[in-house]
């Protein structure tokens, strides 16, 4: 079997888990766009739900696929939140945003009372980092952002280039909301909320794709099947985040 035949088991897994009725997030990414492929053959046998997707590429894929649609302006609270990651942890604290959609993938995540993660087994790690971290900056003072973020991660122990993700023209990316991304190449994030918390307060910074206390469980794909994972050394209660 092949990484992709791993991917798409994930996602299969993870439609045990969605109920007629419900209101999804859609995550974006190479993983949860066989989610949404695969949603969108339940959509078409009579499955009743509706989605929220993470991204402009998302929000295309599930209209080619037939997935009815709606925002969090028309629904706030959504049931279920499917969607990939770029490393998980023991504790199911994630890196997120390769696809440069963490921000909105955070907000989809925040809304939801339920996060599953989906994805192959090669993206487990026992520490995070060793993915480059995205930080996504706003465009106006940009180098004065990146340079905090240098102090803040050397503040850590944190070493690594912070380099500006680039298109093959050598143009900035930019995200769906108007941001560009930095990508933290620290190798290993031993203390990943201190991190989370300086990001948060360096005002250039929009959001970082450090996913703490978001996934309740996580649908892993290997040559050995599908297993389910919780998070290592916590119950998952319902987070701080969710609504009753």
């Amino acid at each position: 079997m092949s990484i992709d035949d791993f991917k798409r088991a994930a996602a299969e897994a993870a439609l045990a888990h969605v109920r007629p009725g419900m209101k999804l997030g859609l995550g974006t990414g190479s993983t949860a766009a066989l989610f949404v492929e695969l949603l969108g053959e339940k959509v078409s046998q009579g499955l009743d739900v509706v989605g929220v997707p993470t991204s402009e590429s998302t929000r295309e894929l599930a209209e080619r696929y037939g997935v009815p649609l709606t925002t969090l302006k028309e629904e706030p609270e959504l049931d279920l939140t499917v969607d990939g990651a770029d490393e998980i942890d023991p504790q199911l604290r994630l890196i997120k945003g390769g696809g440069a959609a963490l921000l909105r993938e955070k907000i989809v995540a925040f809304a939801s009372k339920r996060m599953i993660v989906i994805a192959d087994d090669s993206k487990l790690v026992e520490t995070l980092g060793r993915f480059p971290l995205p930080i996504e900056v706003v465009p106006f003072g940009k180098e004065t952002t990146r340079r905090a973020v240098e102090r803040v991660a050397r503040d850590l122990g944190l070493s690594g280039e912070i380099d500006m993700r680039r298109a093959e023209d050598a143009c900035p990316i930019v995200t769906d909301g108007g941001h560009y991304i930095v990508d933290g190449k620290f190798g290993r994030i031993d203390r990943p909320e201190e991190l989370a918390a300086a990001l948060a307060a360096i005002p250039g910074v929009v959001e970082h794709g450090l996913f703490i206390g978001l996934a309740d469980l996580a649908l892993v794909a290997s040559a050995n099947g599908v297993v389910t994972i919780e998070p290592k050394g916590r119950s998952i209660p319902e987070a701080s985040r969710r609504f009753a």
